[in-house]
């Protein structure tokens, strides 16, 4: 799943954020954080996915959500998912229940991490995004929708129970 979005101000400018989320285990596994909304941007965070979870083309067993940004519907990205075979799903026009996990994830990143935060430069809120989602939220931060495991120990758990 992929999202766009306006994530914070800095006294150097807006910074914005793509995340691309696993449903089944909550977990970030690709993102990427650019001072504007081109679709390079979202490019690389789904770059990152399919280097996190080894891809290969999928024959149509993946489906990616996302809104209907600019950078989703673009050449670049779409033709990125039909390199992969990934089956493209976009929110209807208006409704971000469509989309609730990554609201959802949006919303905890801004109220229980930037919300004290006030960022001088980009470099700052760079590295204190990059700290939160790979240090705290894939790997401590407890969800309720996995037992209160955080998304790493669930994938942990799930391994362990197909390998026994």
């Amino acid at each position: 799943m992929g999202w766009r979005h306006q994530l914070c101000v800095t006294d150097e400018g807006w910074l914005y954020l793509a995340v691309i989320l696993d449903l089944y285990s909550r977990r970030v596994i690709g993102w990427s954080i650019a001072d504007n909304l081109r679709a390079e941007m979202a490019v690389a965070a789904l770059e990152m996915a399919i280097l996190q979870r080894r891809l290969q083309p999928t024959n149509g067993s993946l489906t990616h959500h996302s809104d209907r940004g600019v950078q989703y519907a673009s050449k670049l990205y779409q033709g990125k998912l039909a390199a992969y075979q990934m089956k493209c799903s976009m929110s209807r026009k208006g409704n971000c229940w469509d989309n609730a996990v990554v609201e959802s994830f949006f919303h905890t990143l801004k109220t229980e991490h930037l919300s004290f935060f006030k960022f001088e430069t980009r470099t700052q809120a760079r590295q204190t995004i990059f700290e939160w989602i790979e240090v705290f939220y894939n790997r401590q931060r407890r969800h309720s929708t996995l037992g209160y495991l955080s998304p790493v120990q669930f994938e942990d758990l799930k391994k362990e129970a197909q390998a026994a």
